[in-house]
């Protein structure tokens, strides 16, 4: 049974020149490139355009590696890089999936108290849609980051930390304050399209 190359195998490879290597690394990362790539971007051709640029950027940049961090680390923030570029080079707004972000809003940004908001306000995905995606578009590039990566990518701090070079403290703070800023675009929402009804504030966030 053949043995599979680890990365640094992988990587010394390439570097080296072996064609097989580099088609090793596309075949054990490609999908999860574009899966991410598509997260980000929510769409197929920018996401296949990422996949193509990043692994490109492999190919050319992989002497900049540096083997203290993990390669997979590594790509991950390549990807990431390249997707923001693409969103702001064809200046689109980015689409969030509201299946993958309703259940983490109701808990963590709203609250428990949303159920006199729930008639006026919820009757429609629609709305909440709309709404998510304005909260997730105002918020800084490197908050939005830390936002995807944890909340709807689902990474845990010490992973986001080594895809963004960042402490675990500095992720748990922009994290917090990335749920912070969504909290209020979306109590804001709230506030409006109820008519300024409401008298009292949501219910703190709850910070992982």
């Amino acid at each position: 049974m053949t043995t599979r190359k680890t990365d640094t195998e992988l990587v010394k490879g390439v570097m080296n020149g072996e064609e097989s290597c580099f088609v090793e690394l596309v075949e054990k990362y490609g999908s999860k490139v574009f899966n991410l790539a598509m997260r980000i971007t929510r769409n197929q051709e920018d996401a296949e355009d990422v996949l193509q640029e990043v692994f490109i950027t492999v190919f050319k940049k992989l002497e900049s590696f540096q083997h203290k961090a993990q390669f997979s680390s590594w790509l991950y923030r390549v990807a990431m890089n390249s997707s923001f570029m693409k969103i702001r080079s064809r200046n689109r707004r980015r689409t969030v999936s509201i299946e993958d972000v309703e259940p983490t809003i109701k808990h963590n940004w709203v609250g428990t108290r949303t159920e006199m908001y729930d008639v006026d306000f919820m009757s429609s995905r629609h709305e909440l849609r709309a709404a998510i995606e304005a909260a997730v578009e105002k918020l800084p590039e490197d908050y939005r980051a830390i936002f995807i990566l944890r909340d709807i990518d689902g990474l845990s701090n010490e992973a986001v930390g080594k895809v963004l070079q960042l402490s675990v403290p500095a992720v748990k703070s922009r994290l917090h304050r990335s749920r912070l800023m969504m909290r209020q675009e979306l109590k804001e929402h709230y506030d409006a399209c109820c008519n300024g009804s409401t008298d009292g504030e949501l219910d703190p966030i709850h910070v992982v």
